[in-house]
C-alpha cells in the first residue's frame, strides 16, 4: 500500500540525522520535499537517511537531491544499494557547470561576420545555379536528340494556366500604365507646347520597356511563385523521389515543360502587354490633348516605328528563361517542412523580380552601346 512520503529528524550517536520515510514518488510526494528544504536549512543535519523509504523513482531522487543539497554540502547518505545508485545517477545528472558569460563582440565584428557569411552563400548560390543550368542543358540536349520525350498533356496545360489566365491581369495592368504615362506626358509637355510629342513618348516607353517589364514581374509574381510551391510540394510528400525511383527524370516531367510553356507564353502576353499600353494611352491623349486615334497609330507608324516593339520583344524569351529558372529550382531546393516552403516560394518571387530589372538594365545598356 502506498504511504505518503515523510521525514523526520533525529539525534543519534551525537549526529543530527534526517530519517526519510514512505514513498518517495512523483505521486506520493506532496509537500515533503519542500519541508525538507526547509528542515536542512534551519537545523542543518549532516547524516541523510533513506533505509526506511519504500518506493523512490527520479522524482522523489531529484526532490531528495534538490531539497538535502547533497550534490554541494557533501552530506552523508545512508541507503539501500538500489537506491544508492539511484541517488547518484540523479546528482550527477543534477551537476550543471556554470558556463562563461558569451564573449563580448563588436558591431564591427558582426558586420564583418555576416559579410562573410554572406559572401559564402552567394558562392553557394552561384554553384547550385550552375549546376541547375547544366541539368537544364543536359536535359535539353536529350529533348532535342529524341523530341519523342516531349511531354505535351502538362505543357499544354501550363501554357493556359501561365498565358490565358494571366491575360486579364497582363492587359488591365498595361493598360493602365500607358494611360498614366500619356497623362503625365500630357501634364508635362504642355507647359513647353510639345503635347504632341506624348505619343512618342507613349510609345518608346511602352513599347521598348513596360510591355516586358509589366508582363516579365506579372508572370514572376505568379508564375515563379506557383512553380516553386507545386514542384516544392512535391519534394515534401517524397513525389519527386518516387519519380526517381519509377526511372522517370525529373526535368523531363517537371522542369523542361515549364520552360517550354513560358518561353511560348511571355512573348504572346508582351505583344498583349503593348496593345494594351498602346491604347490606354491613346485614350487618354484623346480625351486630354484631343489628338485623333487615327492621328495616333500615324504618329506612331511614322515617328516610333517596329524597331522599339522588336527591341522590347527580344528581352522576352530570356525573361521567360530566368522566370522558370528560378521558380523550378526554388521548388527543388524546398526541404520536409512547410516552412522550408514559405521561404523558397517568397525567395522565387524576390530574386524573379532583381533578375528582371538587372537583366533590363543590362539590355538597356546592350542597346544604347548598339545604338539601337
Amino acid at each position: 500500500m502506498d504511504q505518503p512520503a515523510d521525514f523526520q529528524l533525529l539525534e543519534a550517536d551525537g549526529a543530527l540525522r534526517a530519517q526519510l520515510t514512505g514513498d518517495w514518488t512523483s505521486r506520493m510526494l506532496g509537500g515533503a520535499a519542500e519541508r525538507l528544504r526547509r528542515a536542512m536549512a534551519e537545523r542543518s543535519p549532516k547524516i541523510v537517511d533513506l533505509t526506511k523509504i519504500g518506493r523512490c523513482d527520479t522524482s522523489g531522487a531529484f526532490a531528495i537531491v534538490r531539497a538535502a543539497d547533497i550534490v554541494k554540502s557533501k552530506r552523508k547518505l545512508e541507503a539501500r544499494p538500489e537506491t544508492e545508485r539511484l541517488m547518484e545517477l540523479v546528482s550527477k545528472a543534477s551537476e550543471t557547470a556554470e558556463l562563461p558569460p558569451p564573449p563580448k563582440v563588436s558591431g564591427w565584428n558582426r558586420f564583418l561576420e555576416r559579410l562573410g557569411r554572406g559572401l559564402v552563400n552567394l558562392g553557394l548560390e552561384g554553384f547550385d545555379t550552375l549546376a541547375f543550368t547544366g541539368r537544364i542543358l543536359s536535359a535539353t540536349g536529350k529533348l532535342i536528340a529524341n523530341p519523342r520525350r516531349i511531354r505535351w498533356a502538362p505543357f499544354v496545360a501550363l501554357a493556359e494556366r501561365a498565358g490565358l489566365d494571366a491575360l486579364p491581369i497582363v492587359a488591365v495592368t498595361s493598360f493602365f500604365i500607358g494611360a498614366v504615362i500619356g497623362l503625365l506626358g500630357a501634364h508635362m509637355l504642355s507647359q513647353f507646347g510639345a503635347q504632341v510629342f506624348a505619343v512618342e513618348l507613349i510609345g518608346i516607353a511602352v513599347l521598348r520597356e513596360f510591355c516586358i517589364i509589366i508582363t516579365a514581374i506579372l508572370l514572376a509574381g505568379r508564375s515563379a511563385s506557383a512553380f516553386a510551391a507545386e514542384i516544392g510540394s512535391m519534394k515534401m510528400n517524397q513525389e519527386i523521389d518516387a519519380m526517381q525511383v519509377m526511372g522517370v527524370d525529373p526535368f523531363d516531367a517537371l522542369v523542361l515543360p515549364r520552360f517550354m510553356a513560358l518561353l511560348i507564353t511571355i512573348p504572346l502576353l508582351t505583344f498583349v502587354a503593348a496593345v494594351a499600353g498602346l491604347l490606354g494611352g491613346m485614350l487618354v491623349t484623346w480625351a486630354v490633348l484631343g489628338i485623333s486615334p487615327d492621328f495616333f497609330v500615324q504618329r506612331i507608324a511614322d515617328q516610333v516605328g517596329v524597331a522599339h516593339f522588336w527591341v522590347g520583344l527580344s528581352k522576352a524569351p530570356v525573361m521567360a528563361i530566368v522566370i522558370a529558372g528560378i521558380g523550378c529550382r526554388q521548388g527543388m531546393e524546398v526541404g520536409g517542412d512547410v516552412e522550408s516552403l514559405g521561404r523558397k516560394v517568397t525567395a522565387a518571387v524576390v530574386h524573379a523580380i532583381f533578375s528582371i530589372i538587372m537583366i533590363d538594365a543590362v539590355f538597356a545598356l546592350v542597346y544604347m552601346e548598339l545604338n539601337v
